[in-house]
């Protein structure tokens, strides 16, 4: 069953209101979960109180932008390096003795950089379906940088998407995520939606939706990320890697096989 009732409260990070939801098992653990694209902290909600009730903290934020979050302001942009920093005054504001860092897709690459930036912070990381966008080694840089302004300039013009109620925004959930549980996704177009003039809008920023400027450089068994080539120098890369695959699960691992997910994480952290 999915908990809707974590206790929920706002914190500045890096200049931006962030919301944030706590399941608090009472340990001196922090898990800090990192959402992916287009995503939100109620994502977390299948897992967060198991993790809860094995006796971890367990802090969810809206990343920049998406959820309840702050949107960036006039001229600004959402770059990695930016939620980096965000992560860093989060985990701050957050952790208790020991941070573990949990993510998902997205979140999962930014709580690997944030780990290689800060290892002595970071007691552990989880990383699901972070690790395997392919390098974009021969871009048009030129040609992407023109095509990212513009599309832009093109999202600020356009705004949110409306569509006519929560149960329109479940089946937007359920066409790009069909493993997708038809009440979880009716969960979160509940939680992830507001209303705005015609009907509802997912809650993140439509900037989201452009492809950034710069190009990526340096796991569920029906992931529709396929491991790129130099996956495991990507994985050599780390000190105590272990890797797990969750059967019946996309890429959306956490929607699929909650139960699942919540076991190997727990079965990790018991390990280190």
């Amino acid at each position: 069953m999915i908990d809707s009732h974590p206790a929920e409260r706002d914190l500045v990070a890096n200049g931006l209101r962030h919301h944030l939801l706590e399941w608090d098992g009472g340990g001196r653990t922090t898990l800090l979960c990192l959402h992916g694209f287009l995503d939100l902290s109620w994502g977390f909600a299948p897992i967060a109180p198991t993790l809860a009730a094995a006796g971890f903290h367990v802090v969810a934020p809206d990343l920049r932008g998406h959820g309840d979050s702050e949107w960036i302001g006039a001229g600004g942009y959402y770059h990695f390096l930016d939620y980096l920093h965000d992560v860093a005054d989060l985990a701050d504001a957050t952790a208790r003795d020991r941070l573990v860092v949990v993510g998902h897709s997205m979140g999962a690459s930014i709580a690997a950089l944030f780990s290689g930036v800060f290892p002595d912070r970071v007691r552990a990381a989880v990383a699901m379906e972070g690790m395997r966008l392919a390098e974009d080694l021969d871009e048009d840089l030129p040609r992407r940088a023109a095509s990212w302004i513009h599309e832009v300039r093109r999202a600020r013009q356009r705004g949110r998407r409306a569509l006519p109620d929560v149960a329109a925004c479940a089946a937007r959930i359920r066409q790009f995520d069909p493993l997708c549980p038809p009440e979880v996704a009716l969960f979160l177009a509940e939680h992830g939606t507001s209303p705005v003039p015609g009907g509802r809008a997912f809650k993140h920023d439509p900037v989201h939706v452009t492809r950034g400027p710069y190009p990526f450089r340096l796991e569920g068994e029906r992931t529709e990320l396929p491991p790129p080539p130099d996956m495991p120098v990507r994985v050599a890369c780390l000190r105590d890697a272990r890797t797990r695959v969750v059967p019946g699960a996309g890429h959306m691992m956490i929607r699929h096989e909650p139960a699942a997910v919540a076991a190997e994480i727990l079965d990790f952290l018991r390990a280190v």
